[in-house]
């Protein structure tokens, strides 16, 4: 990278590495996200996604790599990133016997903003905490905490906003609500990193990066990821789908996937899944049909290979 900076990505870091003694949690990663863009950050637990947001926000000096965060040096200019990122952490931590308002006021006078309590009067009218905003941190739902959790990293108007797992733990519309929030503040200019478990969420990003053990195993847009898998999928439906799943246990061409009343059979091997449950099970009563491969199938194909090279 030679220390050049690319003004158009908010994200341009090479081989980025975070070594605990002798334990590597990440593992040489190159992450780019254009400014503007919501970039999803997948992975199973324990996969480095954290470290690595940690990393990029200047909370942890990275063992090994390089590159910039909003046009700053990520090794030597980690105050700068910091002051323009606002970071979301998995575990709610605001003040829950401080009301909203008295939170983000709080926040204010930490940054010293010569403008604070205009800043919290905005904040609490874009986010829709006006009517609440004199109730209790500690008293709000899953919901509502991560709307003041959102409130209090745009206070100081941030350029990049560093999100991990924040709809853990929140009911549907409360995560459809700050799904919305987060396209309206992209469209406006703000980048997005969000870590996420959910497969819906993942979908509603401009571009996803899968991570595990450390590596990431596939970065584009899901359209990219899905057809770089390489993978082909069958649904089959019937009685007895546990013996669908019993007879490709053992097989490594195939990976059975249950989807409520149906089972995803998803390959690499290029065969064909109903030519070769014929051969297994002639005269068999399962519906089988091709169906395009989803990013939950490439997801779960990748993890079991990862934890395959893991072992």
């Amino acid at each position: 990278m030679n220390g050049a900076h690319r003004p158009e990505l908010a994200i341009d870091v090479k081989g980025l590495t975070k070594q605990f003694g002798d334990r590597t949690v990440v593992d040489g990663i190159d992450i780019q996200v254009r400014r503007g863009e919501i970039c999803g950050f997948l992975g199973p637990n324990g996969s480095g996604k954290t470290t690595t947001i940690r990393m990029l926000c200047g909370l942890l000096e990275p063992s090994a790599g390089e590159g910039h965060c909003l046009g700053f040096n990520l090794l030597t200019q980690s105050r700068q990133i910091k002051l323009r990122t606002g970071y979301m952490t998995q575990k709610f931590g605001l003040y829950e016997d401080l009301s909203i308002e008295e939170n983000l006021r709080f926040i204010a006078e930490v940054y010293d903003m010569p403008d604070g309590k205009q800043q919290v009067r905005q904040t609490l009218q874009r986010l829709g905490l006006v009517e609440r905003r004199q109730q209790l941190a500690g008293s709000l739902s899953g919901g509502w905490k991560q709307r003041l959790a959102l409130a209090a990293c745009l206070l100081h108007e941030p350029e990049l906003l560093l999100l991990d797992e924040p709809t853990a733990g929140v009911d549907p519309k409360a995560r459809r609500d700050f799904w919305h929030q987060i396209h309206l503040l992209a469209a406006e200019g703000l980048t997005v990193l969000v870590s996420t478990h959910y497969m819906d969420e993942a979908e509603r990003c401009h571009r996803l990066a899968y991570i595990s053990y450390g590596k990431v195993l596939t970065a584009g847009t899901s359209e990219e990821v899905i057809a770089n898998s390489g993978l082909k999928t069958w649904q089959v439906r019937g009685e007895q789908l546990d013996r669908v799943i019993a007879l490709t246990i053992d097989e490594p061409d195939w990976m059975a996937i249950p989807f409520g009343v149906a089972v995803h059979i998803s390959s690499t091997s290029g065969q064909d899944f109903s030519t070769w449950l014929q051969r297994r099970q002639p005269g068999h009563a399962w519906q089988i049909d091709p169906i395009p491969t989803g990013l939950e199938d490439v997801f779960i194909h990748l993890s079991q290979h990862a934890q395959d090279n893991f072992r």
